[in-house]
């Protein structure tokens, strides 16, 4: 059982965008689980995996005892319902999901963060804007290799094909746990924010608002006002109160990784490819 009441305040804005007609992303709030989903397939199908993503994670909701093993089962169970939905269209479907959850870990409370391709969650703690998902990309896997520089990944003409994706096989969710630190904002985003505005442009926004619903409505609008290509989402998370001091967190020292490791090398003809745009 934690040992102090955890308080937590959130926002969440979600736009089509300025060039989709269908909005592909979908959003789940319910304490203490916080995602975003990001459907492909187009309008016949990326709305629809999207949104069974979500209606599965949301039995999630509201419970006090989850951990990484039902967060896991539960996303298994995301891949079979996308699945389902894929087998019925040509071109089949799929999603992108990323989210946190709340857990008790050692008598405090954790994000226990989990990803599937290229949606993002970021941790604003005092100035500092960190990424702490990892994105399934053949982008980040070149950047990885060291084959590109990250500074030419937000140009390279792949940037947009995943590597691993809700109801694609072998696509197992990475799992990370971080201890929640008072002060701290989680940003949980849809790649139609994060291909419109820079890390910089993220932190921010988050620094020049103290509210949580006007810091998700300010990222969408800032994607928005950059183009909107793509639907954009945004959930922000801030802890006001019951997390630990951020100088109990002794660098990155408690954090532990439970996924799988990503892929140590790029093969052309192994890697499983998914096209997130029509």
């Amino acid at each position: 059982m934690m040992t102090q009441e955890l308080i937590l305040s959130h926002g969440a804005s979600t736009d089509v965008g300025h060039r989709r007609k269908v909005n592909e992303d979908s959003l789940l709030v319910s304490h203490p689980i916080y995602v975003v989903a990001d459907g492909m397939g187009g309008h016949a199908a990326g709305d629809r995996a999207s949104q069974a993503v979500i209606a599965t994670l949301e039995s999630l909701g509201g419970r006090p005892d989850l951990d990484a093993a039902s967060v896991s089962l539960a996303l298994d169970q995301a891949h079979v319902s996308v699945r389902s939905i894929s087998e019925e269209i040509e071109k089949g479907a799929g999603s992108t999901v990323t989210g946190v959850v709340v857990v008790d870990h050692d008598d405090r409370a954790h994000w226990l963060v989990f990803n599937i391709g290229d949606s993002r969650v970021y941790r604003l703690r005092g100035a500092e804007l960190q990424q702490l998902t990892t994105d399934h990309s053949v982008v980040q896997q070149l950047v990885d290799n060291g084959v590109l520089a990250k500074k030419d990944a937000a140009t390279y003409p792949g940037r947009n094909v995943i590597t691993r994706a809700v109801g694609a096989r072998d696509s197992a969710a990475d799992l990370w746990l971080y201890p929640v630190v008072s002060g701290d904002k989680i940003v949980v985003c849809s790649d139609g924010l994060t291909n419109e505005v820079t890390d910089e442009s993220i932190r921010a926004v988050l620094l020049s608002n103290s509210d949580a619903q006007q810091s998700a409505d300010g990222l969408v609008s800032r994607a928005l006002a950059h183009g909107g290509r793509d639907n954009v989402t945004a959930v922000v998370v801030q802890v006001e109160s019951g997390g630990i001091d951020p100088e109990l967190d002794e660098a990155g020292r408690l954090f532990a990784r439970l996924g799988a490791e990503p892929d140590p090398e790029l093969e052309e003809d192994t890697v499983p490819r998914v096209s997130r745009h029509d």
